[in-house]
């Protein structure tokens, strides 16, 4: 007999080996898949999950898309060419880097070119209600404000859309609230910002104040007469510690780690708007996201020991717990049934006001101070005002309401820098807006810093520095009642609006009876938008004591 190659051998018994092995493995699954027919039911619906799943897919990626595009293009909606999955956002995103890198002359008040350099390339292009992709979203820009009336004064048709991805800034404060909840949580907290509520803080307010004005002059009398200042900072630092001691019943050096990681949070956020947000991305341990964490939980600290201070001091007097802001939101926690409140939501509303509270007003003076360094006649002019009706004296509410020019230079200074550039709501359903189809999902858009600067609605000279277009008030200022839109408008109007325009008259009445202001030569006209609009390195400004 010949004899076996031994290598063949070993093939045979390898070979052999596998086929038994992957009989075997047949055979459990043959006696798996026939035992009762369960095993046949389960992989139809595994099959039919994933199935379910790829249709969603297409859907979301394809067919949604071509269909809308398609309904818009019938409407006469047009927009730049989408991507299936980024959308618009490559373009706008390399459009924001390239703007990033002017810097504009120090007399330009149009700052579009800057802030909004898709809506500038877009426009003239496709007109001014047009449509592009945030990712998988569909927005239509609004810019005609009779539509926009229709959007905001609408209670229950359009309402925020919460931002495309976890807003940890604002967390699920009132801003980002809608329906019943917002509607329950608004009525709790309007008497906070009532005139009548408002006006004992305006001691407070000049009080702070104050501290900053006697810090300043120290620096001047150093500086032989006059002392170089970063306003924005400064601005910043004092609207904070107003905040404080006006909501809270604290102190900026109490809130300072609360204000400092608030700030952090602010520049990650905004980091992040321009991207495709991807459920469940917010909890995947990336470099950014473990700072976010992190700050979150500075943020969180921060509050429950304000809150917690707030209650302990509640206790050891019988003053209850005050009629501010925060004092307002834990009594209703604790006695409101229909309004009661969380210790998270309490914490989600002072991070709201916290922001809002010292961001807005902040960002006012500091562009307030910048239009009355280029424009030395009207700082003049609000100077005289001031020490006509107010002298030297902290103002009141009736100095306060005779001040008709600097109310008309805030006015002017919010439509041409308005805090938010721009507004969103959301078509829950299927809806008519004017003429426009309007699909259930989409997005409408309100370019403010665009309607702020429309000739057809403010003139040909929209973008120069008129404080006296106000002169007849905000209805008449413009073309149309509604084209003022930095607080926005109807039920949503901000409900700190009287507020800030009053801690914003009282702070610059107090400065300017005090120092003149020039700009320095180093400043870089950079407005940039960090959730609101901010010069990007600083207003550092000359002040001398008059």
């Amino acid at each position: 007999m010949k004899p076996q190659n031994p290598t063949h051998l070993a093939i045979v018994s390898v070979t052999e080996t596998a086929y038994k092995r992957r009989r075997r493995k047949k055979t459990l699954f043959q006696m798996w898949y026939m035992q009762d027919g369960s095993g046949g039911v389960l992989v139809v619906a595994i099959a039919a999950i994933v199935a379910a799943k790829l249709l969603q897919l297409l859907w979301a990626l394809f067919w949604r898309p071509y269909a809308l595009t398609k309904n818009f293009r019938n409407q006469g909606i047009r927009g730049p060419p989408r991507h299936f999955y980024h959308g618009s956002l490559r373009e706008v995103k390399e459009l924001t880097r390239n703007a990033a890198k002017l810097v504009l002359d120090n007399s330009s008040n149009d700052i579009t070119p800057r802030i909004n350099p898709h809506y500038d390339k877009w426009f003239p292009e496709y007109g001014e209600t047009l449509v592009y992709w945030h990712g998988l979203l569909p927005r239509i820009t609004i810019t005609d404000p009779e539509l926009v009336k229709q959007i905001l004064s609408n209670k229950f048709g359009f309402y925020v859309k919460p931002m495309f991805r976890p807003v940890t800034v604002i967390a699920k404060g009132l801003v980002l609230l809608h329906g019943p909840q917002w509607a329950t949580r608004r009525r709790l907290l309007n008497p906070a910002f009532s005139m009548e509520k408002l006006k004992p803080m305006m001691h407070k307010i000049g009080s702070c104040t104050l501290e900053m004005v006697s810090e300043w002059g120290n620096r001047a009398r150093e500086g032989g007469g006059c002392a170089k200042v970063e306003a924005n900072a400064e601005f910043q630092r004092l609207t904070a510690d107003i905040i404080s001691h006006t909501a809270f019943g604290s102190s900026y050096l109490q809130g300072k780690e609360a204000f400092q990681a608030l700030r952090q949070l602010q520049l990650l956020s905004a980091a992040k708007i321009a991207d495709v947000f991807i459920p469940g991305s917010q909890y995947v341990p990336t470099p950014s996201n473990m700072e976010i964490w992190k700050l979150d939980r500075t943020l969180k600290n921060s509050l429950m020991n304000i809150i917690q201070g707030k209650v302990a001091a509640s206790k050891s007097s019988d003053v209850g717990y005050g009629d501010d802001l925060l004092g307002m939101m834990i009594e209703a926690s604790e006695t409101t049934k229909g309004a009661k409140m969380n210790m998270n939501e309490i914490m989600d509303e002072c991070r709201t006001f916290y922001f809002a509270g010292h961001e807005t007003t902040s960002n006012l003076l500091t562009w307030a101070i910048f239009l009355l360094t280029m424009h030395q006649e009207w700082q003049h002019k609000l100077r005289d005002e001031v020490l006509r009706e107010c002298g030297m004296e902290i103002p009141d509410a009736d100095s306060l309401s005779k001040l008709k020019l600097v109310n008309m230079v805030l006015l002017e200074t919010l439509r041409l820098y308005s805090p938010a550039i721009e507004m969103m709501r959301m078509a829950p359903q299927d809806m008519k807006l004017g003429k426009l189809q309007i699909p259930k999902g989409t997005i409408l858009s309100i370019p403010v810093l665009k309607i702020h600067r429309s000739k057809e609605l403010w003139g040909d000279d929209a973008n120069e520095f008129k404080p006296m277009r106000f002169v007849n008030g905000v209805s008449m200022a413009a073309t149309h009642p509604n084209a003022f839109l930095p607080f926005g408008m109807g039920p949503r109007v901000c409900i700190g609006q009287n507020f800030a325009m009053m801690e914003a008259k009282s702070v610059l009445a107090l400065l300017l009876q005090r120092f003149s202001f020039t700009l320095s030569p180093d400043y870089k006209h950079t407005p940039t938008n960090n959730l609101t609009l901010q010069p990007q390195y600083g207003l550092p400004v000359f002040v001398n004591p008059v």
